[in-house]
């Protein structure tokens, strides 16, 4: 397996979060040599400079909790992002979109952003019928992004078992083959992660 750390985002994106905070999360990124550290966009700048050459990547979290933004905004939010230093993006997909099944809508989004820095998308799954998760991934691919990603704030899968979580991931794991799968949220502890792991979540 590879080292555990390396597998991790350590992530910070509370509204309320403090410059003492973020650097902090960048601090315990460095100390366990994490994956990356994913934070709102307002926060780039700071972490780029905090993670400079320590082969941490930086990663900007946009439109969260449900990617209803408009287009035009949410491409600008990418832009800044990649102007300030991100090295990926977290995009979370339009969830409105996707639960009123305008698949070709968010796939021209995606699209375009993808083209800007690798992008994760985020499908919200804990909104999702197993059928839109299948359709969220594989547009994922169509769209170019690298990797998909299971939740973020405020999300209901949030608050429900892991054993569910992990029906996602396989769920995922199926519908878009070549792509990195991203578990979120609640895996806290070793077996935790090995079932993670097992249910196809890459990082």
């Amino acid at each position: 397996m590879k080292n555990i750390s390396q597998l991790i985002d350590q992530t910070n994106i509370k509204k309320d979060a403090s410059k003492e905070d973020i650097l902090r999360t960048c601090e315990e990124a460095k100390k366990y040599k994490f994956r990356g550290v994913c934070v709102r966009v307002k926060w780039i700048k700071l972490v780029a400079k905090e993670l400079k050459g320590t082969g941490i990547k930086t990663i900007a979290l946009i439109d969260p909790p449900i990617g209803d933004s408009p287009h035009k905004k949410r491409i600008r939010m990418c832009k800044k992002a990649k102007k300030d230093g991100a090295e990926e993006l977290d995009v979370v997909m339009n969830i409105v979109d996707a639960k009123h099944g305008r698949w070709e809508k968010i796939l021209k989004d995606l699209k375009e952003i993808c083209k800007i820095l690798p992008t994760k998308v985020i499908i919200g799954s804990g909104y999702l019928t197993d059928e839109e998760i299948i359709k969220a991934s594989q547009i994922c691919k169509k769209a170019g992004a690298f990797c998909v990603k299971t939740a973020t704030e405020k999300d209901p899968l949030e608050h429900r078992e892991l054993r569910e979580k992990f029906y996602h991931l396989k769920l995922m794991k199926k519908s878009a083959p070549g792509l990195l799968i991203k578990a979120s949220g609640k895996i806290k502890t070793l077996k935790d992660l090995r079932e993670a792991l097992k249910s196809g979540a890459d990082i």
